[in-house]
């Protein structure tokens, strides 16, 4: 299969906005990143020419130095010998490949020391069903089965998250509900985690009240201090109290009841 790279300069202020910028190109096809290099195979970078440059131009910090095509390799399994599959609590081990949520940036760490430590408290000794609201490689819906979750369904918007999250909860030996999804799906819920941008959180947390069970939990992340304010807010708006907040460098994780 024909492969083409894209070669990248980056300028940002902050490491996450590479991060989020680079789940953008996964949404445009990309399959590989090594430093300022993105992989992509051509007939897909073909069709997406005008989005990617696009979205280049509508992105501060980021220079398209030029194209070209690469030798026909397989660059994912490229990328996989090169990359060390994460390790993380609980025996739980994470092959990222494209999809956001290794399990080490600040807002998936905060979440996941979070279920560490509800497991800790026995929390997960009760009936709990969990939703992993854009769950990326599926490491939060995973560890929360590892805590002891009853049931996760995990949800996102991305098929080639959908793909990697079903075969990291294979590769650990757990069952996720998967699903491709851009809103919270139906259901009953006691703990719903959300790792996600503002934005989308504030438009999603009527669909999070109305989901989640009588005493449940909603725990949010992926945003700054300066956030929560519209956060909570929103969250008040909708029968949500705000609990704590816990802080990791610039990002924010808060915990709201219902």
């Amino acid at each position: 299969m024909q492969y083409s790279v894209v070669h990248l300069i980056y300028s940002f202020s902050e490491e996450w906005q590479q991060d989020l910028f680079e789940q953008d190109l996964c949404d445009l096809g990309f399959e590989v990143f090594d430093g300022g290099n993105a992989y992509i195979q051509t007939n897909i970078l073909n069709a997406n020419r005008a989005p990617l440059e696009e979205l280049i131009a509508g992105t501060e910090g980021v220079e398209m130095l030029g194209i070209e095509e690469c030798e026909d390799i397989n660059w994912n399994a490229t990328w996989e010998a090169e990359h060390e599959i994460q390790e993380l609590p609980l025996g739980v081990r994470i092959t990222p490949h494209c999809a956001f949520g290794a399990g080490h940036h600040e807002t998936t760490s905060m979440m996941i020391e979070a279920l560490i430590e509800a497991h800790e408290q026995g929390y997960f000794t009760q009936e709990r069903h969990v939703l992993d609201m854009g769950c990326g490689t599926g490491v939060l819906g995973i560890m929360a089965k590892k805590c002891g979750a009853t049931s996760v369904v995990a949800v996102d918007i991305d098929d080639k998250s959908v793909a990697n999250s079903i075969e990291n909860a294979q590769s650990n030996n757990v069952v996720l509900d998967v699903q491709l999804g851009s809103t919270p799906p139906d259901g009953a819920f006691d703990l719903i985690l959300a790792n996600i941008h503002r934005n989308i959180l504030v438009e999603q947390m009527p669909a999070y009240a109305k989901i989640l069970n009588d005493g449940g939990e909603v725990w949010l992340s992926g945003f700054y201090e300066n956030d929560i304010v519209h956060l909570i807010e929103k969250a008040e708006s909708v029968g949500l109290q705000y609990v704590i907040t816990k802080k990791r460098g610039e990002w924010r994780w808060i915990k709201l009841k219902k």
